[in-house]
């Protein structure tokens, strides 16, 4: 009977740690939902609604006249076509360069392998600044330069390192089978290590993606042609022009129809500025998911 009573509070002492779980993962979920939903509902609401602040959940007044207003500016387009290719040549090259730096890197018969990684690491703490890179940026003629987007940022020590102990963690048995079955060592680090760190890779994908995506402060920096600019740039000056139009509106002749405008373009510029990169994440989910099951079956 004692047996009995001490499964059964076993079994509620469970369903509350389930329910207080699950409430508590619920609550944060939808605090971090409401945001999205929130600048979403605003970009498609009326002008006037949203300076007034009555959206809350549902868009009020359903225009697009913010989307109009920011898909009509000049060179737009163009400045889409610049952030893709930033983004997608940007993230090839960085994940290229950070599996080939990071392997070595890894490998306990490198005799370089600490000396390495302390130099590598050494760099998270000290840096030129920002005088000293922009006059070797300009003197290594990268300025305005598609290529002031990819080169020096080309490898991100702290992606690095998170490449490197994903390696580290793949069994010497493995390395050490397919050297005796007479695999070289780039047939070992393409056709067996890379596969091994899908989910990592796919990790640092997200990772280097967005930062090409947000990148604004280098083009404000090594680029003066509009034809090179990116997106975030164009959508910065936007806001930027919208925030200073509503501003002077107010302050000159109390005029809330430019400043409702300026208020929900606002949003819009956000909208147009993140939903693309949020579209990534859904197709590497599976590799995040995968991730965390690999390392829950090796602990």
């Amino acid at each position: 009977m004692a047996k009995k009573n001490s499964f059964s509070s076993t079994a509620t002492s469970d369903k509350i740690f389930y329910v207080l779980v699950y409430g508590i993962a619920i609550f944060a979920f939808l605090i971090t939902l409401y945001p999205f939903i929130y600048i979403i509902a605003t970009s498609f609401s009326g002008a006037h609604a949203v300076y007034q602040g009555k959206v809350t959940l549902f868009p009020i007044d359903f225009n697009i006249a913010g989307y109009k207003q920011v898909f009509k500016q000049d060179g737009l387009w163009q400045a889409y076509g610049n952030t893709i290719f930033y983004t997608v040549v940007g993230t090839i090259v960085n994940i290229v360069f950070t599996c080939i730096a990071a392997y070595p890197l890894s490998r306990r018969k490198f005799c370089a392998r600490r000396f390495l990684n302390f130099f590598i690491a050494f760099t998270m703490y000290f840096s030129g600044g920002m005088i000293p890179t922009y006059l070797m940026i300009t003197k290594l003629g990268f300025y305005n330069s598609r290529w002031v987007m990819i080169i020096p940022g080309l490898i991100s020590t702290y992606n690095t390192m998170i490449c490197r102990s994903a390696f580290a963690g793949i069994p010497d048995e493995v390395t050490e089978s397919a050297d005796i079955d007479g695999a070289n060592d780039l047939q070992i680090f393409y056709h067996i290590a890379i596969r091994l760190i899908t989910p990592t890779i796919a990790v640092l994908v997200l990772y280097y993606a967005v930062g090409h995506w947000n990148n604004f402060f280098t083009p404000l920096l090594y680029m003066s042609k509009e034809e090179l600019m990116p997106m975030q740039v164009l959508l910065r000056r936007v806001l930027i022009q919208s925030s200073g139009e509503m501003l002077g509106a107010m302050e000159t002749s109390g005029d809330e129809s430019t400043a409702a405008i300026s208020a929900q373009i606002r949003y819009v510029t956000i909208v147009v500025a993140t939903l693309p990169i949020l579209v990534i994440y859904p197709m590497l989910q599976k590799y995040f998911v995968k991730g965390v099951m690999v390392g829950a079956v090796k602990g």
